[in-house]
C-alpha cells in the first residue's frame, strides 16, 4: 500500500502537515502544547520580562514612592498586554496551519511568488488532515482562547479597581 502523501505535488516543506509538524517542534508555537502549568508559567514569564519596559513607563507616570498600588496596576496592565501579544501571535500561526490542512485546496509555490499553483487534495489526505484539525489543533486554539479570556478578565479586573477605588 502506498502512502498517500506521495502523489502530493505540493513541495514538503509546503504540505500543511509538515508545517504542522514544524510549528509543532517549533521553541514557541509549542508552548501552547505543554502541560498546563509549564504553558501558564511561559506566559508569565513573558510577562515579567515585559515588566523592564512597562515598569519603567508606569514609574514615569505614578512614582513608586508616592503611588505604589496606581504604579503596580499600570505595570501590570502593560505587561498583560506583552502578554496579549504573544498570544495572539501562538493564534495566528496555529489558525493558518489549521486553515491550511482544513481546506479542500493547498495553495503552494514550486519555485517562487511568481509560479503559484493549487492543489486538490485526495479523499485520504482531506480526512487526514481533517481529523488532524479536530482532535489536534483545535484543543490548542481552545486553549489560547482561554488565554485570551482570561487576559480579558485581568485587564477588566484591573480598570475596574482603578476606577471604582483609585478614582
Amino acid at each position: 500500500m502506498s502512502n498517500p502523501t506521495s502523489f502530493c505535488p505540493v513541495p514538503k516543506e509546503q504540505q500543511p502537515i509538515n508545517e504542522y509538524q514544524e510549528l509543532q517542534t517549533s521553541w514557541f508555537f509549542g508552548w501552547v502544547k505543554l502541560e498546563p502549568i509549564k504553558y501558564v508559567a511561559k506566559l508569565v514569564w513573558v510577562g515579567i520580562w515585559s515588566l523592564i519596559v512597562t515598569a519603567p513607563l508606569a514609574a514615569a507616570s505614578f512614582p513608586i514612592a508616592k503611588f505604589p498600588l496606581q504604579f503596580g496596576l499600570c505595570a501590570i496592565a502593560g505587561s498583560s498586554l506583552f502578554i496579549t501579544l504573544a498570544a495572539i501571535r501562538l493564534y495566528l500561526g496555529w489558525i493558518y496551519v489549521k486553515n491550511r490542512l482544513y481546506g479542500e485546496t493547498i495553495f503552494y509555490e514550486e519555485s517562487g511568488w511568481y509560479d503559484g499553483q493549487t492543489w486538490l487534495k485526495t479523499p485520504e489526505i482531506l480526512t487526514r488532515d481533517r481529523l488532524l484539525v479536530s482532535y489536534e489543533i483545535q484543543p490548542i486554539l481552545n486553549r489560547i482562547k482561554n488565554t485570551f479570556l482570561t487576559l480579558l478578565a485581568t485587564f477588566v479586573s484591573v480598570l475596574s479597581y482603578w476606577l471604582l477605588f483609585i478614582n
